[in-house]
């Protein structure tokens, strides 16, 4: 009973209220499963790697508890989602890179430079985004995150390694429309949000996985999460088929393509082909930049 209230006290906030309420549920759903909460003990302390990772984020020992990652997921689910995700970036990652990240430290893929201050496309986790998924790409100004999609990695039912994405966030600023304005007219009227996808696309790639996939309106972990006029705050369905995507037999997730298409220049009008062709200039620098800054993180 003391090693799970230990645990409970470095997942949970002890000076709030609502912590302290939450500590008490997860020391009781520990004892409820203790069977599984053992299996996962087990597979965090099978090797240094994965006990230091455990020690650096408890947090792995609450998510199979709660009802994360997206609609109607399970205990045994979550589990295994966990399990497998760690084990990819455990054989993927260089060691030092995967705790750093875990640390909540910035892997940069590609920096620039917007009204004097840092853009970056980087690769970041903290543990107030653990409910949509374990790892993330965020596009940020400064400390400001701007865009991020949140994200695991597991294997489809077929077996085959998969990016699955829980979430797409926008930005939560008080300036956020103007900023957004103005990083798209730097990027040549490439939408932000368009740009969070593509550089998800390139990371996926980079880490050999054989598909992407992303939670519906009715997959996301909340979907009961509605304004007061009842529409959802982001419809994650249309933009995944925008971006190409294919609705899959689990109503849960689309399927999006591993590479965006581009346009060719006879697709595109004539007056719009100078601005075409400084986009397609900064997205082969992006890649670049990606491709070269993953190259550094894996082993």
């Amino acid at each position: 009973m003391n090693n799970f209230k230990q645990l409970g006290e470095k997942i949970y906030d002890m000076s709030n209220p609502r912590e302290v309420r939450r500590c008490v549920v997860f020391v009781v759903r520990c004892w409820l499963n203790y069977s599984r909460m053992q299996r996962i003990d087990h597979f965090f302390h099978a090797t240094p790697l994965r006990a230091q990772l455990a020690d650096i984020y408890p947090f792995v020992y609450e998510q199979p508890q709660r009802a994360f990652f997206y609609n109607k997921s399970n205990f045994e689910g979550r589990m295994r989602l966990l399990a497998e995700h760690f084990t990819f970036l455990e054989n993927k990652l260089r060691p030092e890179v995967l705790l750093d990240i875990y640390r909540e430290h910035d892997q940069i893929l590609w920096e620039d430079e917007h009204e004097g201050e840092p853009l970056r496309l980087v690769i970041y986790y903290e543990p107030g985004q653990r409910k949509e998924g374990l790892l993330s790409v965020i596009l940020r100004l400064a400390d400001k995150p701007l865009y991020q999609m949140i994200f695991w990695l597991q294997k489809n039912p077929q077996g085959e390694w998969s990016l699955y994405i829980g979430a797409m966030q926008g930005p939560n600023m008080a300036n956020a429309k103007d900023v957004i304005k103005k990083i798209t007219k730097q990027c040549h009227a490439y939408r932000t949000k368009n740009l969070i996808l593509h550089a998800t696309q390139e990371v996926a790639r980079a880490l050999d996985v054989q598909h992407i996939y992303a939670v519906t309106n009715y997959g996301y972990y909340a979907n009961n999460h509605v304004r007061m006029d009842r529409k959802l705050k982001t419809d994650f369905s249309q933009f995944w088929a925008e971006s190409g995507g294919k609705p899959c037999a689990d109503k849960r997730f689309y399927e999006l393509p591993l590479q965006e298409y581009r346009k060719t220049y006879e697709e595109i009008p004539t007056r719009k082909r100078a601005t075409y062709r400084k986009r397609f200039a900064l997205l082969d620098e992006i890649d670049a930049a990606i491709a070269n800054s993953m190259q550094q993180l894996v082993q």
